[in-house]
């Protein structure tokens, strides 16, 4: 654990004044926040290069428009209409060697940019080894090598996970060396064939659970390798949640972490969980971590790369905050979705828990396979596409890839970031501050309920005040029309990534 700079944090909006920043990973979770933190909390910055691929027949031009038209962005509208003219697309692709960038546009970043924040990554479980070191390892390798000729550089931030190093029981802020060069790895995954690598992945991740976490482990070593020659940062976020407060409560656009448990369980899909019912998990809210990114390339750009050569880590993590069981996360969702209760359920919410795979898988059959074969059939006869069991095996699969997680308990020490936030003042601390210690664990939940159906249809205050991600809008009246699992899969099949 490093011991941090004891002095003020203050005056940050003024440091990032005049400054061109450069965002991989925009378009993402926590890309969105972060670019909408930074033009609503510094917007006196020069310009914000975002890394972004053409997509569905969109050009990235098009897909920025669509960006800023989210609610997520209505605050920083309201506050300063003309913010989105500082946001410049450059055209690229982290899958692709060398990020995929046109000379030009590279040149332009060598020459412009002071921050970059590498967010950027692929979070797939089951994704190959190769895609998964293409994306999350090589990527972070060629951005170090574009930056080592940025002259203006003055602190590179890569987000990385704190399950990165899910193999140890305590993870301290500190980097940790991995077991395998990742320069052999990424030679490995360009010339090795693709049926073999499938073949030696499970051994040559080792005691890892999947290729992302073996990948983004890799990627942290590229960045320790470089910082010598870099202002380097890794930042660890645990798992990430809807917003706390900033710009909007509730905020999110997926469903990962409780706010997803809560829509199945309050749907009626999702019946039973495997997993540890006594077992903590790490969340941290979204507005929190970016908070945290925008703090920390601060603090580095305060020292010179001959001041300050090995890698800060900072472990974005409720531990010593707040400790919320899965079995007292499943409770406390209940109870609010009964509360609460959801529009157009397939059936009656209910939700339980379990470590014992067989009653599980007992229960999956019974109670969410057998009704989705029903549904199904009850769709086909009104004339729509048979999903709830596809539904159904998507939910077993993700269950079943988390289930690592959901049984084993880490301490992600957090005394750097804890330093970060104790050491704000003035105006920063007001901006940037955040008290996650002390807020209700129940009020939360149910902003997070709400934010995480906004899609699926509500209240018309619920609409305007939370935000959906893919700002879909379903007219209510159509939807009370509906038999309520062609009503839920009506919004499911809407839900585009």
């Amino acid at each position: 654990m490093e011991k941090q700079n004891e002095h003020k944090i203050e005056n940050i909006a003024e440091f990032y004044a005049g400054k061109s920043i450069f965002i991989t990973g925009g378009t993402g979770f926590l890309g969105k926040v972060l670019i909408e933190k930074i033009l609503r909390s510094c917007p006196n910055i020069k310009e914000l290069f975002i890394l972004m691929r053409p997509k569905k027949n969109m050009s990235i031009e098009d897909r920025l428009q669509k960006l800023f038209t989210l609610p997520l962005f209505e605050k920083l509208k309201e506050m300063n209409p003309s913010a989105h003219e500082k946001v410049i697309p450059i055209k690229g692709n982290v899958t692709e060697n060398d990020l995929g960038l046109d000379p030009i546009d590279k040149q332009v970043l060598i020459d412009k940019v002071s921050i970059i924040f590498h967010v950027a990554a692929n979070v797939k479980f089951d994704d190959s080894l190769p895609t998964a070191i293409f994306t999350n390892t090589r990527s972070t390798r060629d951005l170090c090598l574009m930056a080592e000729n940025m002259k203006k550089l003055v602190a590179f931030i890569h987000i990385s996970s704190t399950y990165a190093h899910c193999d140890k029981p305590c993870v301290n802020e500190t980097v940790y060396p991995a077991e395998v060069d990742w320069r052999k790895s990424i030679e490995m995954a360009e010339n090795v064939d693709d049926h073999l690598l499938r073949t030696l992945t499970a051994k040559y991740i080792g005691p890892l659970p999947n290729t992302y976490i073996f990948s983004k482990k890799l990627a942290e070593s590229v960045i320790a390798d470089f910082s010598d020659r870099l202002p380097c940062v890794i930042i660890r976020p645990s798992i990430v949640i809807t917003s706390k407060e900033e710009p909007i409560a509730g905020w999110v656009d997926n469903f990962n972490g409780p706010g997803g448990l809560m829509v199945g369980g309050g749907k009626g899909l999702l019946k039973i969980l495997y997993g540890d019912p006594e077992n903590e998990l790490d969340y941290i809210p979204v507005d929190c971590t970016i908070k945290c990114f925008i703090i920390a390339a601060y603090v580095r750009g305060q020292q010179t790369i001959t001041e300050k050569r090995e890698t800060t880590v900072y472990n974005v993590s409720s531990y010593s905050l707040k400790k919320l069981s899965i079995r007292d996360l499943v409770t406390i969702s209940l109870e609010v979705n009964r509360k609460n209760p959801l529009e157009n359920p397939i059936w009656y919410p209910n939700l339980s828990i379990t470590n014992s795979y067989t009653y599980y898988y007992i229960n999956v059959l019974l109670f969410q396979v057998f009704p989705a074969l029903i549904l199904d059939q009850i769709l086909k006869l009104t004339g729509h596409k048979p999903m709830v069991l596809k539904l159904q095996r998507k939910i077993y699969v993700a269950n079943i890839s988390l289930v690592y997680f959901m049984m084993n308990y880490w301490k992600f020490y957090n005394h750097n970031t804890m330093s970060l936030l104790m050491n704000l003042s003035g105006k920063s601390k007001r901006d940037f501050g955040f008290d996650y210690l002390h807020y209700n664990i129940y009020d939360f939940l149910q902003i997070s309920l709400r934010g995480e159906v906004f899609a699926a249809g509500g209240h018309a205050q619920t609409k305007r005040e939370l935000a959906s991600a893919k700002q879909i809008v379903v007219d209510r009246q159509d939807n009370e029309n509906l038999f309520p699992p062609v009503a839920f899969l009506d919004f499911h099949q809407n839900w585009t990534v």
